[in-house]
């Protein structure tokens, strides 16, 4: 009875996770540039020790424990804004932003220019060029990006928008809003190509998010039934012990 408590309250860990997944998802499918995640579990077995010597060996238990939530690394829809400080990247690269915590990385591309003339995210971090910050004085007019990133104005070409790349995006790790952080060094991302004048959509696929949900939340309900009902179940047979032996 135990072992079956403990085997389904693994279980219901793991849903309880998913759930947290799925609706951050869901929360996110607005924002520009965002990429979901999604739940990964595998199987632990118990007892990982054997003992040969016994005469009637333990019972192999299936346990539940989550594995991963990586990265979902397709792209998300590209739209023309008309702002032509909007970018939005086509391939395997992310934005290099400078935050107070450190460089981050990002694909959100809704860029603005601050009070002092310098390429910012909407959050009002530095965009970092190839030759760090760029900046746009007041008097330039005719402001566009090129696919190769470079920031264009009447006055020339003020610096080239830095892409990076990563061996496993997948393992980036979200710093908060629509930022990541890695623990290995960025690459140069040579092959990716920036579309000026739009945004990459969230690439968070809302219908079959909420079906997750649904799904989720149906059978996290029906375990903690289940459980309630084994619970139940062993406080009774304790209860008839208890009267026999008196």
């Amino acid at each position: 009875m135990e072992n079956a408590l403990l085997i389904g309250l693994s279980r219901q860990t793991a849903l309880a996770r998913e759930l947290d997944v799925i609706a951050n998802n869901v929360a996110n499918v607005t924002t520009n540039g965002f990429k979901a995640r999604d739940a990964r579990f595998r199987e632990y077995l118990m007892p990982v020790a054997q003992a040969n010597a016994f005469p009637l060996p333990d019972r192999r238990l299936s346990y539940v424990i989550d594995a991963d939530t990586p990265l979902d690394m397709s792209a998300g829809a590209i739209e023309p804004t008309g702002n032509p400080l909007h970018a939005a990247i086509r391939g395997d690269a992310f934005f290099a932003v400078q935050t107070p915590a450190g460089e981050r990385y990002t694909r959100n591309g809704a860029f603005e220019i601050d009070n002092e003339g310098r390429l910012v995210t909407s959050d009002g971090h530095l965009v970092l060029g190839q030759s760090g910050p760029i900046t746009i004085g007041p008097e330039e007019t005719g402001v566009s990006i090129a696919p190769d990133g470079a920031l264009l104005t009447s006055q020339g070409e003020r610096g080239r928008i830095r892409l990076v790349r990563f061996e496993q995006p997948q393992a980036l790790e979200n710093v908060g809003a629509n930022l990541f952080t890695s623990s290995g060094p960025p690459q140069v991302a040579t092959a990716a190509r920036v579309e000026g004048g739009a945004l990459e959509r969230s690439n968070v696929k809302a219908v079959l998010e909420m079906s997750r949900l649904m799904d989720v939340n149906r059978a996290y309900t029906s375990l903690s039934s289940m459980l309630s009902r084994m619970d139940e179940l062993q406080r009774q047979a304790i209860s008839r012990l208890a009267d026999t032996n008196a």
